[in-house]
């Protein structure tokens, strides 16, 4: 990474188009901003409504309660993943590891192994959190489980590997319905996974 990326890192990130991973993790380490990393291009990450906020949050919380004392390890946002295949660094929502974390690198910022990946889905980004995006997750041995929540409607979309190494994808809209993560065995509520989530303030859109 150059001097001159690190100065001025929104006029120098349209400067190139292909940079290397080492210099996407010297340009984020400098950055007062979260990037995604995707195969050479250093996308900026948009920012989160209350909405957004207030379910990643609950989701987390309930998981870190519950699987507390367990043989799993749950993070939040600010804990990176990267996906070697497809040469991708990305910031998922929730993060469940099985086991001890396998980090990338030589530090603890970034880890290679999750066992349950959690996105809340936002206007800009839902298409790709769909598409492309499970395209690369899904090349992660570890993962069993991806849970994709709107957050200006009740509606998640759990897609669950089986037996087969088949996805299985399952639409969960009732308020009232139970979501079963079936890769932990656990059961929470569409109401607690929404609570103090307000649809009324979805005008304010990511």
């Amino acid at each position: 990474m150059t001097a001159t990326i690190l100065q001025n890192p929104s006029k120098n990130l349209t400067a190139k188009s292909d940079y290397t991973p080492e210099e996407y993790l010297a340009f984020e380490e400098n950055s007062e901003f979260k990037h995604e990393y995707r195969n050479g291009e250093i996308v900026p990450m948009t920012g989160g409504t209350t909405n957004h906020n207030e379910i990643a949050g609950n989701f987390y919380s309930y998981l870190k309660t519950t699987l507390k004392g367990q043989n799993y390890r749950v993070f939040f946002a600010d804990v990176r993943l990267w996906i070697p295949r497809y040469r991708q660094y990305t910031y998922p929502d929730v993060m469940v590891i099985q086991g001890k974390p396998v980090y990338e690198g030589k530090g603890k910022t970034t880890v290679t192994n999750p066992f349950l990946i959690m996105e809340v889905l936002s206007k800009s980004t839902q298409d790709y959190d769909k598409g492309t995006k499970f395209d690369y997750y899904r090349s992660i041995p570890e993962l069993q489980e991806y849970i994709l929540i709107d957050q200006y409607q009740y509606h998640i979309q759990k897609f669950s590997k089986n037996a087969d190494n088949n996805w299985v994808l399952r639409d969960i809209e009732n308020p009232e319905d139970i979501v079963n993560l079936e890769s932990l065995q656990l059961p929470i509520s569409l109401k607690d996974l929404y609570d103090n989530v307000d649809f009324d303030d979805s005008k304010d859109k990511e």
